[in-house]
């Protein structure tokens, strides 16, 4: 999963081309492969890995694969792959392929596109995050409603501007809460973070499962009164521990666990 903050341009497949812009989820089957060229050059995508296919959700569709009428979003807002470019070039095409965390490099005599047509439901797809419709209620509702794709392990929910809850005693800052049964990774994206202070776009936070926490101080007053919010962001849930690398812990803000201090 290809989540594009900043930039577009085009992804490539035997499939044919696929153009991306800002607020593009891009689902890369398992063992499709695929280049991807941009149009500028000031880039930024969320990158997700999963060793299992990312599904849209089973309780949105029915059992013909149909999405429901109370679903966030349906089938037309899917773009699938076109143009196909018929490759017959003979020559050295270096791909590379990852399996165990290693990626190895081949070399091909003939161009990995070389295809002159496909049928069938394995291919990439695009979807824009601008075309989720939130669902909304008189109280809080919880994360689930927000669900955007799931897979074995892990799933992944898109926060879009929205109407905040509307019973007349409702407080539109989430209440506190322990995740158990996931971490929660939160990647911000654009507007204003209604339960965060002083978050700029692109940073990612962890939320380990077990641990309390909820809405900055400040947060829960200054929501009162207020109608509707204008963030959007990337949740994601997995249900194994996080494991942080090194690299991770270099961009780390080391204060940001104080930020609950009044």
């Amino acid at each position: 999963m290809l989540f594009i903050h900043i930039g577009s341009g085009t992804l490539r497949t035997m499939f044919g081309n696929l153009d991306f812009k800002y607020g593009d989820y891009l689902i890369i089957p398992r063992g499709i492969t695929y280049q991807i060229d941009f149009d500028t050059e000031d880039n930024r995508i969320l990158y997700v890995e999963s060793f299992s296919p990312i599904f849209s959700p089973k309780r949105y569709r029915n059992n013909f694969g149909q999405f429901l009428e109370n679903s966030p979003f349906c089938e037309r807002d899917f773009r699938l792959p076109k143009d196909l470019k018929t490759h017959d070039e003979k020559g050295e095409f270096k791909v590379l392929s990852k399996k165990q965390g290693v990626l190895w490099e081949y070399t091909h005599k003939n161009h990995p596109f070389d295809v002159v047509g496909w049928d069938g439901f394995h291919y990439p797809y695009a979807f824009s995050i601008h075309d989720f419709e939130p669902i909304t209620g008189r109280i809080h509702m919880p994360p689930p409603i927000h669900q955007q794709w799931e897979a074995a392990g892990f799933v992944v929910c898109s926060f879009v501007p929205r109407m905040y809850d509307y019973h007349p005693d409702s407080i539109p800052a989430p209440y506190h809460h322990s995740n158990i049964d996931s971490e929660e990774l939160l990647y911000y994206v654009d507007g204003d973070f209604m339960s965060r202070n002083n978050i700029e776009k692109g940073q990612i936070t962890l939320h380990p499962g077990g641990i309390p926490h909820g809405p900055h101080p400040g947060a829960i007053e200054r929501s009162v009164g207020k109608k509707e919010t204008g963030e959007l962001a990337v949740m994601i849930d997995p249900f194994n521990p996080v494991m942080i690398t090194e690299e991770a812990m270099k961009l780390q803000v080391d204060d940001y666990y104080k930020s609950w201090i009044v």
